[in-house]
């Protein structure tokens, strides 16, 4: 628990680490809230129903009867078990049993096509999977390439499969959790990378734990009475399960569940009236889009905090955001394999526009060479935490040359660049890599390129990230055709299509330019820094 003392340096000083040997999510937060006393734990809205609360008591009884059911289908503990579901009651109480099982819950984000979840259901080995009416026929497209997934559960109709609200029944509401090591695995979280497929951050039960100093920080102190948390970002990202759902779960804040099929900023101001809304993970892309609502105070919304992460914001938005809320916003920073590492804090430090912010007590984070040596302030390097850090994953997933180049020495290297003032304070350079920054996703381009290169028209493809004012960055690729192709603006649409049916709408190519060479290596590689900067000089030119 981070306590606030007069000034940061006391602050990050006094802190401590107080991680148990053992500790279980699933249990530390729900299963403690569940007093008898009925306290809210989620509010759902789903913009048909109306709204539902849903207590811990509840949430308790729900998540018993889910982990029950897991393990009478056969499900043991260590195994892989998918949620593929939006913001709803269910993926709470799916990922509570899960973690109560002692199995790893695999969060699946809903806008993924079917090649996306082949490979994250396939590489996992996932053995069950819980998903509704909705996501299930793309699950069933690809069931033949899944050997190791024996049971679907279907929410909202079983269309052949298990019913997820019949096998509850069935179900007892007791369950004994297991009795987990804060060391043992939680749950993996796939993030992409620049060549290839996605990998799988495995991190342990005290991840949770891990998150709160960076959760309480930029959401200024974070509990206070009459909190009640939400954010748009799905809960099958690290943003949005363990910087708002988990960690607001475990301080028995509720949490406002709200499906919505694209954000509308109009409709967030509403919603956040509405509820009451006191604190939100609101990604920058949200914030900009916010901005342009004529008028917000009209919706009368009375908030205390705002964190966001991604990018980071200027003078101008974080006036903007005082101007609007009162307050400045509070950026934060980390990625999936270590996060909330960085974030800045008003009420305890000034905020330099443009900074991410400084260390969160309990993280070592420092400005290193690729070989893992500290650089002095001002000087450009990698972003890196030291290990031992509770938040860090344990490994990628079944790959571990994977694993080990990301670390040199103690350091965990984040692939971003930056520098470091005389202040502490840390300021975003670049990546290192090729990761594209679009809203608030980071998107890897191998994925992108491999499924490019499967359309029949396409000889090869590279994918970069151009500059967008409120996207940050938008996808794009260069192609270049089969001999004798013809390109045409339909085909360019075929092309965006083919990817966003088969990956996730927000992966596909905004832009697609056809070319007649791509730059590349002596060694046959293909050169997207070249491509990068051909983009900015387009710009500069224009």
């Amino acid at each position: 628990m981070l306590e606030r003392r007069a000034t940061y340096a006391e602050t990050f000083n006094s802190f401590r680490w107080q991680i148990p040997e053992r500790f279980n999510i699933g249990v530390a937060a729900c299963d403690r809230h569940a007093d008898g006393t009925a306290r809210p734990a989620l509010i759902y809205e789903d913009g048909e129903n109306g709204v539902v609360t849903i207590s811990f008591d509840e949430l308790k009884r729900a998540s018993n009867r889910i982990a029950n059911m897991l393990r009478g289908h056969g499900v043991a503990g260590g195994e892989r078990v998918g949620i593929l579901l939006p913001q709803r009651p269910e993926t709470a109480m799916a990922h509570l049993a899960v973690y109560k099982l002692g199995a790893i819950a695999l969060p699946l984000f809903i806008q993924f096509g079917p090649e996306a979840l082949e490979h994250r259901l396939q590489h996992s080995g996932a053995a069950a999977l819980i998903t509704d009416a909705e996501n299930l026929p793309k699950i069933e497209a690809i069931r033949h390439a899944l050997p190791d997934l024996r049971r679907i559960f279907v929410v909202d109709g079983a269309n052949g499969h298990l019913d997820l609200a019949t096998e509850m029944a069935k179900a007892s509401d007791d369950f004994t959790p297991v009795d987990t090591r804060a060391d043992d695995p939680a749950l993996i979280i796939y993030t992409s990378g620049t060549t290839g497929k996605p990998k799988g951050a495995l991190h342990a039960h005290r991840v949770l734990l891990g998150h709160l100093p960076g959760v309480q920080m930029p959401q200024a102190f974070f509990p206070q009475s009459g909190d009640l948390f939400w954010t748009p970002a799905d809960w099958a990202w690290i943003g949005g399960l363990l910087d708002v759902l988990l960690p607001s779960l475990y301080f028995g804040v509720p949490v406002l569940a709200a499906r919505a099929r694209k954000f509308d900023p109009e409709a967030a101001f509403d919603l956040i009236a509405r509820h009451k809304v006191r604190n939100a993970f609101l990604p920058p892309t949200a914030l900009k889009l916010m901005r342009q609502v004529r008028d917000p105070r009209r919706f009368g919304y009375a908030m205390r905090s705002i964190g966001s992460g991604g990018e980071t914001l200027g003078a101008d938005m974080l006036d903007w955001s005082r101007d609007t809320f009162g307050f400045a916003v509070n950026e934060f920073y980390g990625q999936t394999e270590a996060n909330l590492l960085v974030a800045n804090c008003a009420d305890l430090f000034p905020i330099k526009p443009g900074s991410m912010g400084r260390a969160v007590p309990g993280h070592r984070v420092a400005v290193v060479s690729p070989e893992g040596d500290i650089l002095p302030p001002g000087e450009a390097g990698l972003i890196a935490v030291a290990q031992p850090d509770p938040v860090m994953m344990l490994e990628y997933w079944r790959q571990p040359e994977a694993t080990a180049a990301k670390f040199a020495g103690d350091w965990l290297l984040t692939g971003d660049t930056g520098t470091c003032d005389e202040d502490g304070y840390l300021w975003f350079k670049g990546r290192d890599d090729d990761i594209i920054s679009s809203g608030s996703y980071r998107i890897g381009p191998g994925d992108i390129e491999d499924c490019i290169i499967r359309h029949p028209a396409v000889l090869m493809v590279a994918v970069i990230g151009v500059p967008d004012p409120v996207r940050t960055e938008l996808v794009k690729a260069f192609v270049l055709p089969r001999p004798g192709i013809e390109t045409s603006d339909a085909l360019a649409a075929e092309i965006q299509a083919f990817v966003r049916e088969r990956l996730a709408a927000y992966q596909y190519p905004r832009e697609v330019e056809f070319v007649t060479e791509l730059p590349m290596t002596a060694t046959g590689k293909i050169r997207r820094k070249d491509l990068r900067d051909m983009e900015i000089e387009r710009k500069l030119e224009g």
